[in-house]
C-alpha cells in the first residue's frame, strides 16, 4: 500500500472531516489500481484535499487523483470533459463514486518558474481555455449578484477590516460585473500551482473550475499566489498588465475584477481566522485601485 504524506494527513479539512476516508484511502488506492489496471510506479504527491499517485498502464504514464467523494467531482469531470484537453489536463476515466479519476501525467509546476515567464503563461492559458461554454454553466455574473448584497454586512460585522473607501469601489464594480455579454468558457480556480508542464502542450491546466461569462474572473488568483514576490504597487501593476496583455483581455473590466475578488477574498479569510492572505489583497487592492 502506498504512505500518505505527512503534509497531507495535517491539512485542516481533516480536522473536521473525512477522517474515515483517509485512514482508508491506501487500500482504496490499491483497490482502484485493480480495477483499472494500473501499476503504480512513482511517488505520491497531493493537493489540499486529494492525493495524486503515478502510475502506468500498457506502457502509457498517466496519475490517479484521489478525493472525498462528494459534489465537486462531478464538476470537476464536466470541466476536464468539456474543454477536452485544450489547454487543460486529459481526463481518461472517472469513478465517481469512489472518487477517482485517472489523468494524463505533468510534470513540473509553473510556480517554480520565474515570475515574469508564469504571469504570461497564465495569460495565454486564459485566453486558450476562452471558448464557448456549455449554456447551463453557472454564470460568473450570477455569482457576483448572488455575493454583492453580503460583502457590506460582512464588513461590518468584522470590525471594518479596511477603508470603507475599498469597499465602496468594489460595490461599485459589483454593479458592472452583475452583468456580462460573454459566453465564454472560465476557469474558476486559475492560479501559478494549478498549472503544470506538459508534453503536448507547453503548459496545461489541473482541477479547472468550470463558469461562463467573463474569462477574468480569477484574474485576482494569479496575483494573490505570487504576490509575495514582487516589491511593490508597480511591480504589481506590471504584472496585471502581463496577464491582460497575453490574455487580450478588456483592461477596465480586468482591473473591476481584482478590486471585486480581492475585497471579496479578503472578507473570506478574515471570516476564516486567517491572516496571510488578507495582506496580500491589501497590497493587490492598492496597486490596482
Amino acid at each position: 500500500m502506498i504512505e500518505l504524506p505527512d503534509a497531507f494527513l495535517a491539512m485542516p479539512r481533516w480536522w473536521t472531516e473525512g477522517r474515515e476516508w483517509l485512514a482508508g484511502l491506501p487500500a482504496a488506492v490499491d483497490q482502484q489500481c485493480e480495477i483499472w489496471g494500473l501499476t503504480i510506479d512513482g511517488p505520491v504527491s497531493h493537493g489540499s484535499n486529494a492525493i495524486v499517485v503515478r502510475v502506468s498502464r500498457d506502457g502509457e504514464q498517466l496519475v490517479l487523483r484521489m478525493s472525498p467523494p462528494g459534489p465537486d467531482l462531478p464538476e470537476h469531470a464536466r470541466a476536464l470533459r468539456w474543454w477536452d484537453g485544450r489547454g487543460t489536463v486529459r481526463l481518461y476515466d472517472v469513478d465517481l463514486p469512489r472518487g477517482a479519476m485517472l489523468l494524463e501525467r505533468l510534470g513540473d509546476s509553473l510556480l517554480d518558474q520565474p515570475l515574469g515567464e508564469a504571469m504570461a503563461v497564465l495569460g495565454r492559458l486564459m485566453r486558450r481555455t476562452a471558448v464557448p461554454a456549455p449554456a447551463d454553466a453557472l454564470s460568473t455574473a450570477t455569482n457576483v449578484s448572488n455575493r454583492a448584497p453580503q460583502l457590506q454586512p460582512d464588513w461590518e460585522r468584522l470590525g471594518k477590516p479596511f477603508d470603507r473607501a475599498q469597499l465602496t469601489e468594489a460595490l461599485r464594480v459589483t454593479k458592472q460585473l452583475s452583468h456580462t455579454t460573454s459566453d465564454l468558457a472560465a476557469n474558476g480556480d486559475f492560479h501559478a500551482e494549478q498549472v503544470l508542464r506538459g508534453a503536448r502542450e507547453p503548459w496545461i491546466v489541473v482541477d479547472p473550475v468550470l463558469y461562463r461569462g467573463d474569462p477574468e474572473c480569477d484574474l485576482a488568483r494569479t496575483l494573490l499566489t505570487r504576490v509575495d514576490e514582487m516589491a511593490d504597487g508597480a511591480e504589481i501593476r506590471q504584472h496585471f498588465d502581463t496577464i491582460v496583455r497575453e490574455a487580450e483581455l478588456d483592461p477596465e473590466r480586468a482591473r473591476n475584477w481584482v478590486v471585486y475578488r480581492a475585497v471579496d477574498y479578503w472578507l473570506w479569510e478574515l471570516a476564516h481566522g486567517l491572516t496571510i492572505d488578507p495582506e496580500r489583497c491589501r497590497r493587490i487592492l492598492q496597486a490596482v485601485i
